[in-house]
């Protein structure tokens, strides 16, 4: 199962209304990791398999998406991408931390504990 790549319309219901508001307010009912990646990045090419894997390993706890910086260069410019793969993520009643830079899985795995998973333990 592929990916949901988000566009700016999709991202502004799902994710954060940054038209409208000024403070983060994150919108989404699961925390969500978001993968700012581009076709021609040898690393972000390396992570795409990694992610996969972690939407389905945790499935129902997480939403994790893809924005092509290409083709959303407003929302690569908001979070102030300069660099990819970077990795945006968006805990529900926290603010957003982002990653530069490909990770191992473990460390995302740690990542995903430590930030998106750290009230519900459950894991």
């Amino acid at each position: 199962m592929a990916l949901e790549h988000l566009t700016k319309e999709t991202f502004i219901e799902k994710v954060f209304d940054y038209e409208n508001n000024k403070e983060w307010n994150f919108k989404g009912e699961l925390p969500c990791l978001i993968d700012f990646y581009a076709d021609w990045c040898g690393p972000c090419k390396m992570v795409a398999p990694i992610l996969e894997e972690l939407s389905e390993e945790y499935k129902g706890k997480i939403n994790i998406y893809k924005i092509d910086t290409e083709s959303e260069q407003e929302l690569a410019a908001i979070f102030g991408v300069r660099s990819i793969p970077s990795l945006l993520f968006c805990p529900v009643g926290a603010p957003p931390q982002m990653s530069m830079g490909a990770l191992p899985k473990d460390t995302f795995k740690k990542a995903i504990g430590d930030i998106l998973l750290k009230d519900n333990k459950t894991n």
